[in-house]
């Protein structure tokens, strides 16, 4: 039977306020949001890429080179495990996805092996032909090299986007070895891909006391020492010799800022590394002072400053001809960390604002369209049931909106699509109500019976109806990307509010009118 209680009543009524309390901040600007009384929510619907504006990045990760660098450590491996047992070898080297090396003595090619296999990190096959030793990644190794390595890009990635103060990104997976970035609504599209497609590798190395001409005279550079060249064109030394020994990297850092030298007047960046790195910087300052220490940064040097004095504090500042905006991006490169591999640009897309507007154009448009032509025809069709209904709609779209600003999501166009679908999922059930509502008029039963039983055997078809689509939702979401989830998240969403609005706030409001007025006759 129909019947209101005062738990129900309470219930739609704390669902229908909260659902306006979430949707007002969407009424204002982003600048304006920050400026609402402490007791207004500030959370909005972000707008995607397609909508504001923005840059589509499609980026490959080189996971090769990592494969390749951790065959050079396996190269050191093999060499230290060696020497370290006595066992004498030749043809040392390193291949794409492993190492060879050849054992003088084939007597101690066994000893050799299970050394070797003591040795090394799990993941690598030791194999053996006649004196020749043969070490090899296996295939999951590599693939969990490579995930791992594609997985750490977007964690620096989404560090550097972050510290660039761009606000909303998507940055995803896509396939083996790419990446997806989407930055809605940036200023300046260079330099935030020239800050996502660095490597920034921070070494510090000795500088070796013998110049580039000496070297170009005598023929032939100092044993353990290369040619680097100087990060700054304009500089007054063009290149340098640089001893080949790593004595600190930048993993150790954990911070650096873009600041103003007192002395000079010049923008530097300060940095700060962590309880062992300070240890070991304190240590290099003091063993080498007066000597000149490089600082390199993805090969190249950008700074080469005499050691004065040690350096015990675990802080230093990194000069050279920096602007205010090369300082700064320096420093958000240091303090986000170096990427595992090097990244190149595959595809490279850019929407202006004005294309954004006109997508929201159409959107508003197409939503406002489909909610007219749906609220006409819902009242010709149904009356006064059909004004329940629309009542309905706009609390479905309300709810909608304000579960999306509450866990913040990112609205596209597609997602658009998909609100203007559920307007039409949410008249689709109260079509069914009221079809089954007439059925029960039309067999004799009075108007409560009707309106009781109507619900009562409509609920279930429109049950399967959601729940089938929540399902092909959630695969969208799931095995989907980029737009397609945007639009998963709206037909989701649109959904729940919809059954909610359907099946309990139009509910409520029937029995209320029919139970409280008790009309005579009911117009459908």
């Amino acid at each position: 039977m129909l019947k209101i209680t005062k738990m129900k009543l309470l219930f739609v009524l704390s669902i229908c306020v909260l659902g306006v309390y979430y949707i007002i901040p969407n009424f204002y600007d982003k600048t304006e949001v920050t400026g609402l009384p402490n007791y207004v929510s500030k959370k909005q619907v972000n707008l995607g890429l397609d909508l504001q504006g923005g840059s589509h990045l499609l980026l490959e990760v080189d996971t090769n080179a990592v494969l390749k660098e951790k065959s050079e450590y396996l190269v050191d491996d093999i060499r230290s495990t060696l020497r370290k047992n006595k066992i004498k070898y030749t043809n040392l080297g390193s291949k794409v996805k492993g190492a060879v090396v050849t054992i003088t003595d084939p007597k101690k090619t066994t000893d050799a092996v299970s050394f070797l296999r003591k040795g090394i990190e799990t993941g690598i096959v030791v194999t053996s032909k006649d004196n020749k030793l043969n070490l090899s990644f296996t295939d999951q190794y590599i693939i969990d090299t490579n995930n791992q390595t594609v997985e750490q890009s977007i964690e620096v990635i989404r560090k550097r986007v972050d510290e660039s103060g761009t606000k909303e990104p998507i940055i995803q997976k896509q396939g083996a070895d790419r990446i997806i970035v989407q930055l809605p609504g940036i200023k300046d599209p260079e330099r935030v891909k020239s800050l996502i497609g660095r490597t920034a590798k921070l070494n510090f190395h000795l500088l070796d006391p013998t110049t580039v001409e000496l070297a170009l005279q005598r023929g032939k550079l100092p044993p353990g020492t290369f040619k680097v060249a100087n990060a700054d064109p304009t500089a007054y030394e063009k290149e340098f010799v640089v001893k080949k020994r790593i004595l600190l990297t930048g993993d150790r850092l954990i911070n650096a800022a873009a600041t103003v030298d007192a002395q000079s007047g010049k923008y530097v960046v300060a940095f700060e590394f962590d309880r062992k790195g300070a240890k070991k910087f304190a240590k290099i300052t003091t063993d080498n002072t007066y000597q000149r220490l490089a600082i390199l940064l993805d090969g190249r040097v950008i700074s080469a400053p005499q050691i004065r004095e040690p350096i015990t504090g675990g802080q230093g500042n990194i000069s050279g001809n920096f602007s205010p905006e090369t300082a700064n991006d320096l420093a958000v490169l240091l303090r986000a960390g170096s990427l595992p591999a090097p990244i190149t640009v595959l595809e490279e897309r850019t929407v202006g604002p004005s294309l954004g507007e006109d997508s929201i154009k159409a959107g508003k448009k197409a939503l406002k369209i489909g909610f007219v032509l749906v609220i006409l025809f819902m009242i010709i069709r149904y009356r006064v049931f059909g004004l329940i209904a629309d009542f309905a709609i706009i609390f479905n779209i309300i709810l909608l909106i304000s579960l999306l600003s509450l866990i913040e999501a990112t609205l596209t166009m597609p997602g658009i699509a998909g609100i203007v679908l559920t307007i039409g999922m949410a008249v689709d059930a109260n079509v069914l109500v009221f079809e089954r509502i007439k059925e029960e008029l039309r067999s004799g039963r009075s108007i409560i019976n009707s309106v009781d039983l109507g619900y009562k055997f409509a609920v279930k078809t429109i049950l399967d109806a959601n729940f089938t689509t929540l399902i092909a939702a959630l695969l969208l979401y799931n095995y989907g990307s980029g737009p397609i989830k945007g639009f998963a998240v709206t037909l989701s969403i649109g959904i729940l509010t919809s059954m909610f609005t359907a099946l309990v706030l139009t509910k409520l409001v029937v029995s209320v009118w029919v139970l409280k007025l008790k009309p005579n006759k009911l117009f459908l």
